[in-house]
């Protein structure tokens, strides 16, 4: 019986991630360079009612990780939604939601490894875009291959930076506010002075008033919350998932609703939302008025208007690294979890005496590599194409959480079975996020954003053609010709 289990657990994923680490991993996969640098385009639409979206699109966050976790809680398998894809709505959606996933979060890691490179660019201009991108393509994989335990402890220690860097800015917003020193422009009255709260309304001849700006903003804001998850991903190796993910779930949203809201609050008061571009971000604002003060240091007077672009540099740099190296831990696993169904190959489940699946590390790095060839030799047009796929997975992915939670929860009603961790105001807020989603797919048509949308019924089509195929090659394998 001993050999029998150390057999087993020898061939299983390892528990070796803690509460600590699951928190700051789903707190780090939404808080990326989409919140730092990404806000610039939403406020320009929106305005300051921009603030208002991140709460709604919060609020949808919350249900479809309660969702989430209701299931994990549950069944902590591999493979997360894939799994329960899979089990509760049929094999097809439990291919498609899989290998989605997948292809979502390689592009999201050809966009950051691409990111990164313009990062290292900004301090070293001599080095070229694609040498930096593969060191840390490497490196990030290197950490990944040695230990689940390895990854979250870097991730934890990535988000934790980010988390710092946000918490500083507002501290230093509301000092700026209080204090004075932030200049004749900074009030809280910016929030509704410039043409009010909600002061676009693209839909109006004049661009003034209405809520158009702020739907129309909703389909930019609700992405920035992508990556929350991948508390679910992590559930095959949490450490006491009953009690974590609950945990982890509950806190983080908490937790994201202060660091955007709050922190939006704060930065909007400081200045006038029209002078924010699509190119720039309420948090370069606070840098920038960084560039009164000094202070000294041994003796010597330090100014900080040669250290604002620096700091800015060093926080969108590790906010993309740690948004890569969860997306080389999620995709290996899914890439595990679909393998373990039959709908990979089997190749891709074997793991390393550390309990890492190494060989799916690696097929998932040598499909992420390609954004190195990209920056080399194909413009930059050939990545936005790609990026607007990232879109369209996303809102499947979206999608098939509240869908396949809804089946789940019939199946555990028909079976009278009671769930330990319940969603919340189930089946009211499945219904909320499907209307809310299907509401972005139109908003985004109206807004000019077709690519997206068009691209998700041809993006089906192709998935069903290779679950067909892969079908009958478990039919021939099992039936000899």
């Amino acid at each position: 019986m001993n050999a029998t289990n150390e057999k087993t657990e020898e061939k299983s994923l390892k528990r070796g991630l803690q509460n600590r680490h699951i928190q700051l991993i789903a707190l780090g996969g939404a808080i990326g360079t989409g919140l730092f640098l990404g806000i610039g385009p939403a406020a320009v639409l929106a305005g300051p009612s921009v603030i208002l979206g991140y709460a709604l699109a919060g609020i949808i966050a919350f249900f479809i990780m309660r969702q989430l976790g209701e299931m994990v809680v549950e069944e902590p398998v591999s493979g997360s939604f894939s799994h329960f894809a899979y089990k509760y709505w049929g094999s097809f959606a439990g291919f498609s939601s899989g290998w989605n996933y997948w292809i979502l979060y390689i592009l999201v890691s050809m966009s950051e490894l691409t990111a990164i490179g313009v990062y290292v660019h900004f301090w070293w201009p001599e080095i070229p875009l694609w040498s930096s991108s593969l060191f840390f393509f490497i490196a990030i994989n290197a950490l990944n291959l040695s230990s689940v335990k390895v990854y979250g402890e870097a991730e934890f220690w990535f988000s934790i930076i980010k988390v710092v860097a946000i918490i500083a800015m507002i501290v230093f917003g509301i000092y700026l506010l209080i204090s004075g020193s932030g200049g004749a422009q900074a009030s809280i009255q910016n929030l509704w002075n410039d043409g009010g709260f909600f002061p676009r309304g693209l839909l109006h001849a004049d661009g003034k008033g209405g809520f158009q700006g702020l739907f129309a903003a909703i389909a930019l804001i609700m992405f920035s919350f992508g990556g929350l998850e991948l508390i679910g991903i992590t559930a095959a190796e949490a450490d006491q998932p009953e009690k974590t993910i609950p945990k982890a779930t509950n806190q983080v949203i908490y937790r994201i609703l202060i660091f955007y809201v709050g922190a939006l609050v704060i930065l909007f008061s400081l200045s006038p939302w029209k002078s924010i571009t699509t190119d720039s971000s309420p948090f370069v604002m606070v840098f920038e008025s960084l560039k009164g003060f000094q202070f000294s240091l041994l003796g010597k007077t330090i100014y900080f208007t040669s250290l604002i672009a620096n700091v800015l540099n060093l926080i969108v740099l590790t906010a993309a690294l740690s948004v890569y190296n969860s997306c080389v831990y999620s995709n290996s696993r899914m890439l595990y979890g679909l393998s373990k169904q039959g709908n990979a190959p089997a190749f891709l489940s074997q793991l390393n005496k550390n309990h890492v699946p190494v060989k799916a590390i690696l097929v998932s790095g040598l499909f992420a590599a390609i954004c190195i060839v990209v920056n080399k030799v194909i413009p930059e047009k050939a990545l936005e194409v790609l990026m607007s796929l990232v879109v369209s997975s996303l809102i499947i992915n979206w999608l098939m959480i509240t869908v396949v939670h809804l089946k789940f929860k019939k199946s555990k009603r028909d079976a009278q079975i009671q769930t330990k961790f319940p969603s919340f105001i189930y089946p009211v807020s499945n219904y909320i996020c499907l209307v809310f989603l299907v509401g972005i797919l139109i908003l985004m048509w109206i807004t000019g954003m077709k690519l997206p949308v068009e691209l998700i019924p041809a993006w089906v089509v192709f998935l069903y053609v290779c679950f067909l195929l892969v079908k009958r090659n478990k039919v021939r394998r099992v039936i000899p010709s």
